[in-house]
């Protein structure tokens, strides 16, 4: 069998991806851009170090970002259900 060495296809917006795993423990090398609803842009430039700290708060963002996207996902199922039953 012969590997897949294509690129993978370009993230959507608002989509969060990862091009590359930590290396050694805090040490990111390369991250990547989350764009939200309202059009802000967190840009982290690669070869960044992150202080402990720096890493938590965006750890925090991103599970409340999760969060918000269960909630959403949640209530588009309770739309669809109740739109099944009338």
């Amino acid at each position: 069998m012969s590997e897949d060495t294509r690129d993978p296809p370009p993230p959507k917006e608002g989509e969060v991806t990862k091009t590359q795993a930590e290396d050694e423990e805090g040490e990111v090398y390369e991250v990547c851009k989350i764009v939200t609803t309202t059009g802000d842009v967190d840009v982290v430039e690669e070869e960044s170090h992150f202080t402990s700290e720096s890493a938590q708060i965006l750890i925090g963002e991103r599970m409340g970002y999760n969060r918000d996207l269960e909630n959403l996902k949640q209530n588009i199922n309770d739309v669809q259900q109740n739109e099944e039953h009338h």
